[in-house]
């Protein structure tokens, strides 16, 4: 647990001083479902939302639903004219649902 905590506090620190557009794309991960927020550190403000719990996803794999949530945040985000984002993973290792997520939402259009 302490290594998470590390992690994520790495992580943050290198994001405040590398992220020169305030914007962020962050993940979090529970056991059945995944969620990801672009938020405007200046304003303290969720511009853009997208989880695998919205009523447009229906049953399927885990892997699917973290792909579909890409896609869908990043095209959310593209709408609003987001179009570069920090990628916040938080405590979470760039891997698995993690990562397949950041490779959709790449793959949509959002640059980070």
């Amino acid at each position: 647990m302490a290594s998470d905590i590390k992690r994520q506090s790495r992580i943050r620190g290198k994001m405040k001083k590398n992220n020169p557009t305030g914007l962020r794309l962050t993940v979090f991960r529970s056991l059945k479902n995944i969620y990801a927020q672009v938020i405007d550190d200046a304003k303290n403000q969720t511009l853009v939302s997208a989880s695998s719990v919205e009523k447009v996803m229906d049953k399927k794999k885990k892997m699917e639903l973290s792909v579909e949530v890409g896609k869908l945040v990043a095209k959310r985000a593209l709408e609003k004219g987001i179009k570069e984002v920090y990628f916040d993973r938080g405590r979470y290792k760039y891997h698995g649902r993690i990562k397949v997520l950041a490779d959709s939402a790449r793959k949509e259009g959002l640059k980070f």
